[in-house]
């Protein structure tokens, strides 16, 4: 029996997030990807094809792939470069390569690393990555995936890599890789035959099957004026490769879910600005946190309102916040017929109060109050909007300072 009243919601959600807080928040495997979101450096690049710079990454051919930094120097900045912008999913860092080009004009570029320890013979492992089209690209493309081997070919030629066996998305089509202004996560399980030392990312097939979209200027951002390259861009952020030990009931956490469910990846980002005068309240209850579907993971954007949210709290020690979860109606739909997608209201209410009380925000000040689906997002409300962009509104974390 399921029961969906708000009283019921506000009590469970009370009641179940120490039960949900070791749930979700197991400490995660190792990952085997060193400085998988590029952070480490061994010095700042100074201009494009400088992917060397991060401690343990190479390109694997001639065309060398980008990294880009924090820095006054605008063509590799972060977030805005000279291919458009985007925040860092984690961090300050982030990589770019080449994953398409109408008619080969513009070689395809690949990123490449070591494993911190080659992998284990029949041992099963979930690998991740994360990749944004650049605001640049004229189109976008599927096939961009991991290639894991014992050792990667590798050439000074400026020429693409056709190899058979990489990690892609489980949708893998054009369309999944599209977003322009969000990341999308890539995710799959590998079983190792053993011994694998090495991690590429990249377009590893070939031309004629890749399939590719002409991509649009979009009319809405006229603030990025980034001239169009014939390719398709892709930003590449937290990359990583972990062991799933099975014994212990563990799974490989994707997106789009265990069974090849093929739900929406999109994270809904805005840019909150208070104006001068604002008060506290106004400044917290002005900002949302949004999420993927099925998803109780906090996006970079998240975290930063949550930072803000937490000064606040300490500024004002007499005061509480009430958190409030909501889902879309899909993931109500979802939920009915497969748990992993039940309760992510609750779940996402769990995962932000466990990031303000890891910055020292009392457990007593917090009051969870769960959703659902029973109030969209009339805030972001707009008839523009396709049903992507509608649901993927309704996701999110709100908040009262009281």
């Amino acid at each position: 029996m399921k029961f969906n009243t708000r009283n019921v919601r506000n009590l469970i959600g009370t009641f179940s997030f120490a039960l949900l807080s070791s749930m979700t928040f197991a400490q995660d495997a190792e990952n085997l990807v060193p400085n998988g979101s590029f952070e480490s450096t061994d010095k700042k690049p100074k201009r494009l094809g400088k992917i060397e710079s991060a401690t343990g990454w190479v390109s694997p051919t001639g065309v060398r792939a980008d990294l880009f930094v924090k820095t006054k120097i605008a063509e590799i900045g972060t977030p805005a470069n000279i291919y458009g912008s985007e925040d860092p999913k984690e961090g300050s860092n982030y990589a770019g390569i080449y994953g398409f080009s109408y008619g080969d004009k513009m070689p395809r570029s690949y990123v490449m690393t070591k494993f911190s320890t080659p992998l284990k013979k029949g041992m099963t492992y979930c690998v991740k990555f994360n990749m944004s089209l650049a605001e640049a690209s004229k189109y976008a493309s599927n096939n961009i995936g991991a290639l894991i081997g014992r050792k990667i070919p590798g050439t000074d030629s400026k020429v693409s890599l056709i190899e058979e066996g990489a990690v892609v998305h489980l949708s893998n089509d054009y369309e999944t890789f599209s977003g322009r202004y969000n990341w999308t996560e890539v995710c799959g399980v590998y079983t190792a035959k053993g011994g694998e030392k090495y991690i590429a990312i990249g377009n590893f097939s070939s031309n004629e099957d890749t399939k590719s979209v002409r991509m649009k200027k979009d009319p809405k951002n006229k603030e990025i004026k980034v001239s169009q390259i014939v390719a398709a861009y892709y930003y590449i952020d937290e990359v990583s490769v972990k062991l799933v030990d099975s014994d212990k009931g563990e799974k490989c956490d994707c997106v789009a879910g265990e069974v090849g469910d093929d739900y929406s990846t999109m994270v809904y980002q805005k840019v909150f600005t208070a104006k001068e005068d604002a008060t506290p309240a106004d400044r917290v209850n002005e900002r949302q946190v949004f999420f993927a579907f099925g998803k109780s993971k906090l996006s970079a954007e998240g975290k930063k309102s949550l930072d803000l949210i937490a000064e606040i709290l300490k500024e004002n020690p007499d005061s509480k916040l009430r958190i409030m979860g909501h889902n879309n109606a899909e993931e109500d739909l979802v939920g009915e017929e497969n748990d992993y997608y039940a309760d992510v209201d609750n779940k996402r209410i769990a995962s932000v109060m466990k990031y303000l009380m890891d910055k020292g925000i009392a457990e007593s000040r917090l009051i969870p109050t769960r959703k659902g689906a029973d109030a969209p997002n009339e805030q972001e409300a707009s008839d523009l909007d396709d049903d992507e962009v509608k649901q993927a509104k309704n996701r999110r974390v709100t908040f009262i300072l009281k």
